[in-house]
């Protein structure tokens, strides 16, 4: 299982990881599992699926948008009663109304909307329901003033009607009208309100048969390249919710090979993807360019809504949820400051268009970038990669994409939300024995020691005993810096970790065992990336570094010696010492680093290599401790956006 994404700001300690069944009202409908799996057909296995006829409201005329339960933030309102639910409309309006199974009865209240009318008399409309092509409701002509009409209609278990708003020979002028509270009870007492059906201006055409992803090679774009060379496919179940799908091209010419690994999931409507790339020839590889994980086009409209989120700060409003409604032409782009990926921003968005959408994740613990554009009334463009990607592979060598995943949902934004909570706790927050992770209660003393500079083995296990002692519930000890051999004074300097046995003889055992004795855990904190001047690192393995001589540098986690060596390190201690969660701390600012030691054909690739590194790392802990616990803490709170369990 992949704990891949996005678990930001949670220190796990004092946070109650939800389990799945809190969320179980909310549940993903056969819809939203049917646009899914038509979305996957057509990019993972290169079919255009035919589309059903789904469940929704068809607006094949209507002089301006359609507007749902209010009328430009304001309730719809008939007179002198106003109305939280329902549709507006502005004659000439006709909108087909498909239902998810067969309907009983559509009510409503029909009327002309009084929100900016100064009068009464003022526009004229005659509102009508069809069903089967036959006329079933006439509400006769209404004004403005006049109060709204009751709409009671036997739907004598049809799936599908019209609702029709026609102007009077006196034009279409003031003719702002409302289906108020309009809903179908269905045949076995559902109830619908038309409001809560996603809006779609005409019919769909589909999915097109094409790649999620696009890139520039030898200056020409991928959807040139593609077409031509030789492709592969395959599929195969990874479990009863999971298939992973395969798709490769490769270039006769130059051997460069490009594979889309995708999953699409059965019991939720969401799909994930990763592209690689790999130079499988003898020679270097022309050059490779604007790498974009995802570029595809999104057909909905006729409005547009972003639902996204700031990043952090390190303030009191971290992570505000911000909506912003795309204008035609306009673009929003994302992108963290000094690589760090949720600084500013946040990877998480959500795209809406008139009660259906798609959540849109970027994964990756570095530089991304995120661009949202409305190219036209019904359709959005989302492109989102690594931000800089301009390099040409060595024989042999291989690059990846950010992980994309998708997950396309109807009716609320907030459900949808709550939907995508759900699929992270059924397939990426990590159990134990099984079981979700519950509220863990931890406590350290840290400030009492100087960030633990002071700290002993004495001074541990004394606090331990006395929260016990005071029937406080500890989970978790937790040891934060400073329990390792440090240089000089005041803050430790990073790069040694190997524990300061002159405070802790025999390391730190016997305090976690001491812990263990009394069914509390221990946390260690570790920081391994930042390497300072004097440490073991830092004299005695500097082609494992980045940055200059001197300096504070970083361990260059895409070098396999590196890698290795902190794989083997940071597992020996976790054993040795009794660590039972795995806390990883970073106070540097990469994007430096890595661009640093980019060649002008290069540019990318060490960041590419270092993510790709860092997550195997993470691979590598968790594969020899299947129950380990791990969190990772940065000055941005932002945990890595990938694990692998």
């Amino acid at each position: 299982m992949m704990l891949r994404t996005l678990l930001s700001g949670l220190a796990l300690l004092g946070v109650v990881l939800a389990p799945v069944s809190l969320f179980g009202a909310v549940n993903t409908r056969p819809e939203e599992l049917s646009v899914a799996r038509r979305w996957a057909a057509a990019h993972f296995e290169g079919v255009t699926a035919p589309v059903p006829v789904e469940p929704g409201l068809v607006v094949l005329a209507n002089h301006d948008p359609v507007q749902k339960n209010g009328r430009a933030g304001r309730p719809l309102r008939i007179a002198d009663q106003t109305f939280t639910r329902g549709l507006y409309c502005h004659a000439f309006s006709r909108i087909v109304v498909r239902l998810p199974g067969p309907g009983a009865r559509f009510t409503a209240v029909a009327g002309v909307d009084s929100n900016e009318q100064t009068s009464g008399g003022k526009g004229g409309v005659d509102f009508s329901v069809e069903l089967g092509g036959v006329e079933k409701f006439c509400s006769g002509i209404l004004r403005e003033g006049m109060p709204g009409k009751p709409v009671a209609v036997d739907l004598a278990g049809a799936r599908e009607f019209v609702l029709q708003i026609a102007e009077t020979p006196d034009g279409i002028s003031c003719d702002q009208a409302d289906w108020a509270e309009a809903k179908v009870t269905t045949v076995d007492g559902r109830e619908i309100w038309l409001a809560d059906l996603p809006l779609r201006t005409g019919e769909s055409t589909g999915e097109a048969a094409e790649p999620p992803f696009s890139f520039f090679y030898e200056g020409k774009p991928s959807s040139e390249w593609l077409k031509i060379w030789e492709r592969k496919q395959s599929s195969r179940k990874l479990d009863a919710a999971r298939t992973e799908h395969t798709i490769s091209w490769s270039d006769p010419q130059t051997q460069l090979n490009v594979r889309c690994v995708g999953v699409e999931y059965s019991d939720f409507a969401t799909v994930e993807w990763t592209v690689y790339f790999r130079n499988a020839g003898t020679n270097t590889a022309p050059l490779l360019s604007e790498v974009q994980a995802i570029d595809l086009g999104f057909e909905r409209g006729p409005n547009f809504v972003l639902h996204h989120h700031k990043g952090t700060f390190v303030r009191a409003d971290d992570f505000e949820p911000l909506t912003t409604n795309l204008a035609a032409g306009q673009k929003l782009r994302f992108s963290p400051p000094a690589g760090r990926p949720l600084g500013h921003v946040f990877p998480y968005f959500n795209l809406e268009s008139q009660g259906e959408g798609v959540v849109v994740v970027v994964g990756w613990p570095g530089q991304w970038s995120a661009e949202f554009t409305r190219e036209s009334a019904t359709r959005a463009r989302v492109r989102a990669g690594q931000e800089q990607v301009h390099c040409r592979l060595q024989p042999g060598e291989e690059i990846r994409t950010p992980l994309l995943v998708l997950q396309f949902w109807q009716g609320d934004w907030l459900r949808a939300q709550n939907l995508w909570r759900r699929w992270m706790l059924a397939h990426n927050v990590p159990r134990r024995g099984g079981e979700p992770l519950g509220p863990q209660m931890a406590a350290c003393s840290s400030h009492q020691y100087g960030e633990m500079i002071n700290a002993d083995k004495r001074s541990q296990m004394l606090f331990i005993d006395r929260y016990l002692e005071e029937k406080l519930p500890l989970d978790y000890w937790w040891m934060d810096a400073g329990w390792y051999w440090h240089y000089g004074k005041g803050w430790p300097q990073t790069g040694t970790w190997e524990v300061d046995t002159n405070r802790f003889p025999g390391g730190l055992r016997a305090i976690t065992d001491h812990g263990h004795a009394r069914n509390v855990r221990s946390i260690v904190w570790f920081e391994p990336e930042r390497v300072t001047p004097g440490t073991f690192l830092y004299t005695n393995n500097p082609a494992w570094l980045l940055g200059k001589d001197g300096g504070q540098k970083l361990l260059n986690l895409g070098h396999d010696g590196a890698r290795t060596w902190l794989i083997r390190h940071i597992t020996g201690l976790i054993r040795d010492q009794g660590i039972d969660l795995y806390r990883q701390d970073y106070n540097v600012d990469p994007l430096g680093y890595w661009r640093d030691s980019d060649a002008p054909d290069r540019q990318g690739l060490t960041e590419n290599h270092y993510v790709t590194g860092y997550l195997a790392f993470w691979d590598a802990l968790l594969r020899q401790f299947p129950n380990l616990v791990a969190t990772g803490w940065r000055r941005d709170y932002s945990l890595p956006t990938e694990l692998s369990l």
